[in-house]
């Protein structure tokens, strides 16, 4: 299972950001290109592990972009997009965000009181940016009924569960200096909660 997207993240780019060995790939940077087979394969497995009995998929702009697109469409349920510049509409949530990498500030619009969400959104590093959606989750009154996030590394998913949130990921990688050193995929058990998905019926 998800054989494109671990073939691919082994043959990634590595970089360094700072201290911080950044890959390059489809998934979380859109390059070099999105292949729509390995969308199919993220999202049919999204579909597999999340509870999708929720109103809205939020994700977070912009890589969370393109697998949200997709999961909306094949579930029919709306997408809320995380935002990383201000628009000033009347309820608008701002939160601060940081990653292993950058500060910057979050912006959230559409959600309302009550709406029972999933996110899902490309990598999983620190941590800092699934923390600052679900505070901004928590301000808007919405109910969180699954995370799911496409790449694990580094200890995010930990300080998640040290806050109270249950995160589902697809694989773990290790990077080092000059590669993407191994690819697994993650222990979630493949719960079939999707009650309202239209793909599932």
């Amino acid at each position: 299972m998800l054989e494109r997207l671990k073939k691919s993240l082994l043959e990634a780019p590595v970089f360094k950001r700072g201290e911080y060995n950044y890959f390059i790939h489809p998934i979380t940077d859109g390059v070099p290109e999105v292949r729509p087979e390995l969308i199919r394969e993220v999202t049919g497995h999204i579909v597999r592990i999340a509870d999708l009995d929720a109103d809205k998929i939020v994700t977070v702009e912009a890589m969370g972009i393109p697998i949200g697109t997709a999961l909306s469409n094949i579930c029919d349920i709306p997408m809320v997009i995380v935002r990383k510049r201000k628009y000033g509409l009347p309820g608008e949530i701002e939160v601060s965000q940081v990653t292993g990498y950058s500060k910057s500030q979050l912006f959230l619009n559409g959600i309302n009181k009550g709406d029972r969400v999933v996110v899902v959104d490309d990598v999983i590093s620190t941590g800092g940016t699934l923390l600052a959606v679900l505070k901004s989750l928590k301000i808007a009154g919405a109910v969180v009924k699954d995370i799911v996030v496409v790449i694990r590394r580094g200890d995010g998913v930990v300080r998640l569960r040290e806050e109270g949130y249950d995160v589902k990921t697809m694989v773990d990688v290790k990077v080092d200096e000059k590669h993407v050193t191994s690819v697994t995929e993650s222990a979630n058990g493949l719960n079939n909660h999707n009650t309202t998905c239209a793909a599932c019926k």
